[in-house]
């Protein structure tokens, strides 16, 4: 970044902590993707507020998600509460329709409120608000604030301020939705398969080289479907996509599933079905 941007940015990280230090004690929910880790850290930094991060733990969540999130609280001191927020005891949950993330997210808003009067604070930005995210519903029923909505903070800027405060490469880190979201709408939220899927993609990203950009293994009514970005997909062959299967049927048999595997270029959101149209969440 030139000094132009990072002034820009500076200035910017500035609003956002002014901000959190209007609310002086706050909860920050982290599920250990690039934004709510930027949230927790520019938290951390704003003097006379008192925070406190919260983590969810379930089938749901990737191991690699909680085990960067401990790590995290340790580097920079954080004060973490590790929690179950209980969403597979919900059957509207388990049921997975199409706004299935309303119910994970009502969930674990009731699960931090429980232990707390903090404003919770969520990491989403202002992209966020024109894609398909039920999850913001259940965040207004909850009363969850979003300091990068409310200072008009986009993804590349979170990325930016990432950088800027001391994330390194941290601040590329790849989008990585929970595990459920791979699973095609309609069909059960099996947790004993979510982890299944989380070892699938760990195994082609070591497999693949170069390391694919983004890896997808989705679960659909077809069976299992592994997504690529375009050039790793491109770059595979016949004897390596067909090594590829058989590690992944590996995965899956050795737990008693079987499914036909097959590969497919990615798309943002494909197991998601009659998803309505796409509208601006008002906050």
């Amino acid at each position: 970044m030139g000094p132009q941007v990072i002034d820009e940015v500076l200035k910017h990280a500035s609003r956002i902590t002014a901000l959190l230090a209007e609310m002086r004690e706050i909860s920050v929910a982290v599920s250990g993707g690039i934004d709510s880790v930027t949230l927790a850290m520019l938290a951390t930094q704003t003097p006379n507020i008192t925070v406190q991060m919260y983590h969810a733990v379930s089938p749901a969540v990737p191991s690699q998600a909680t085990a960067r999130v401990k790590q995290l609280a340790r580097d920079y001191g954080w004060k973490l509460k590790i929690l179950d927020a209980h969403e597979f005891a919900d059957e509207d949950y388990l049921s997975n329709p199409v706004n299935r993330c309303f119910y994970c997210k009502t969930n674990l808003y009731k699960a931090i409120s429980t232990v707390t009067e903090d404003v919770i604070l969520s990491g989403a930005n202002v992209d966020d608000l024109s894609d398909y995210r039920p999850g913001l519903d259940a965040a207004k029923n909850a009363q969850v604030r979003h300091p990068f909505v409310e200072t008009h903070t986009d993804k590349r800027m979170v990325r930016d301020i990432a950088k800027s405060i001391g994330l390194g490469e941290l601040s590329e880190l790849a989008a990585s939705p929970c595990l459920s979201s791979r699973v095609e709408t309609g069909i059960r939220i099996d947790p004993e398969l979510l982890p299944l899927i989380n070892e699938s993609e760990r195994l082609i990203k070591q497999s693949v080289s170069p390391e694919p950009k983004t890896v997808r293994c989705r679960l659909r009514a077809t069976g299992i479907v592994i997504e690529l970005d375009g050039g790793s997909l491109s770059s595979l062959t016949t004897q390596k996509e067909s090594a590829l299967k058989g590690i992944i049927n590996g995965v899956f048999e050795k737990r008693g599933y079987c499914y036909p595997v097959s590969f497919e270029a990615y798309k943002l959101g494909s197991a998601f079905i009659h998803i309505q149209p796409v509208h601006t969440h008002p906050l």
